[in-house]
């Protein structure tokens, strides 16, 4: 059911109160304009959250590019959390998950024709991206993880909630997971609540959409997990396998380093109910204690079996020395999508590009011609 993961320790109550009055203090600095946001000549599209922990980013950031990408110049800005390299940079054939981070390399891995950028400083990146600065130059910006990025005032802000942590039931940090007081969700376009189970019962739609208690210009979307078929991750002789054609007795090692990987452990249960789940940090690191531990986890399981991980765990697993000769055959990746519930994809999907078609570049010459 909507907010089952979510736990509120109730001594730090008082902690989070302080915290809460430092980040309306912030907030009040930018609605009065002490702190500056800036607007840009090109569409923005800010797609983030207001807690700590996973909200499917990622899968909505790359259904936003699958949307726009055969129509516009596509370019994602993201921070490049946990890269080793600073500043400004485009992802390129040479780069890794070190150089730009994992989720812009999967993204620049699976999207070859759009342009992947990273910079800690969004106000910046989003220039060097609307002047060509080592690109041809790109009609939309796609903002990854930047709704309390206020500095940049995007056309379109999506606000993504987790159904098994929906907001309206949680508490400040560090009681709870939300990064901003509740009232932050006002500053939406769009919210999504994702993560949804498919069979998510009409009543279920109703009440949510009541407790949101959005307003009227605020527009309320659904979204639930799909994926496509497994694919073989590091054995290049290997083929992709349909989750349809798991025995129902394999025994699975569910290896995630993302920070909400219950779902994927449930949407997997009507596959096999062997299900092993060996969790890291989000954006983990895997070290050689890690990839000895991996290594003997899957050998001590049953026949038959195999290695599930995310796109995202992918990025860094390829690039991990020591994994077993076993491991390393039996390891596939489980591509996420997101699907619209409600039959609501073709109102988000106009939305979405009438916005950035009204405010392109080869819209806005048009109008300074006439």
């Amino acid at each position: 059911m909507e907010g089952d993961f979510i736990k509120i320790t109730g001594w730090l109550k008082p902690l989070s109160w302080l915290y809460g009055l430092g980040v309306r203090m912030r907030n009040a600095m930018f609605d009065i304009g002490i702190l500056k946001s800036c607007s840009y000549d090109i569409p923005v599209i800010a797609v983030g959250n207001i807690t700590v922990g996973g909200t499917g980013k990622t899968p909505h950031v790359e259904y936003l590019i699958r949307l726009l990408q055969n129509r516009f110049k596509v370019a994602v800005l993201s921070r490049g959390y946990k890269r080793k390299t600073k500043g400004f940079r485009v992802a390129g054939s040479d780069d890794t998950s070190k150089t730009v981070g994992d989720e812009p390399f999967q993204m620049k891995s699976k999207f070859r024709n759009i342009v992947v950028a990273v910079d800690k400083n969004r106000r910046r990146g989003i220039t060097l991206l609307e002047n060509g600065e080592g690109t041809d130059g790109v009609d939309v910006v796609i903002l990854d993880d930047a709704f309390q990025h206020r500095y940049v005032k995007p056309g379109i802000n999506i606000l993504l909630v987790d159904y098994h942590r929906l907001i309206i039931y949680d508490t400040l940090l560090p009681a709870g997971r939300l990064r901003e007081p509740l009232s932050g969700k006002n500053r939406a376009d769009i919210v999504i609540i994702t993560k949804c189970p498919k069979d998510l019962k009409p009543m279920e739609f109703r009440v949510i959409t009541k407790q949101m208690n959005l307003y009227p210009y605020q527009q309320l979307f659904f979204t639930m997990l799909d994926y496509d078929p497994l694919r073989p991750l590091l054995d290049t002789k290997g083929k992709s396998i349909p989750l349809e054609s798991l025995q129902a007795d394999c025994h699975v090692l569910l290896l995630t380093g993302i920070a909400s990987p219950q779902q994927m452990t449930l949407d997997l249960k009507p596959y096999t109910k062997n299900i092993h789940p060996m969790a890291f940090g989000d954006h983990h690191d895997f070290t050689p204690r890690d990839v000895e531990n991996i290594n003997t986890a899957f050998a001590a399981l049953p026949q038959p079996r195999v290695i599930i991980t995310t796109d995202k765990d992918a990025a860094r697993l390829e690039t991990v020395e020591g994994l077993s000769m076993e491991v390393r055959k039996a390891i596939y990746a489980l591509p996420v999508k997101i699907r619209f519930l409600l039959c609501q994809q073709e109102v988000f999907d106009d939305y979405i590009a009438g916005y950035v078609m009204k405010n392109s570049r080869n819209s806005t010459l048009a109008k300074a011609r006439k």
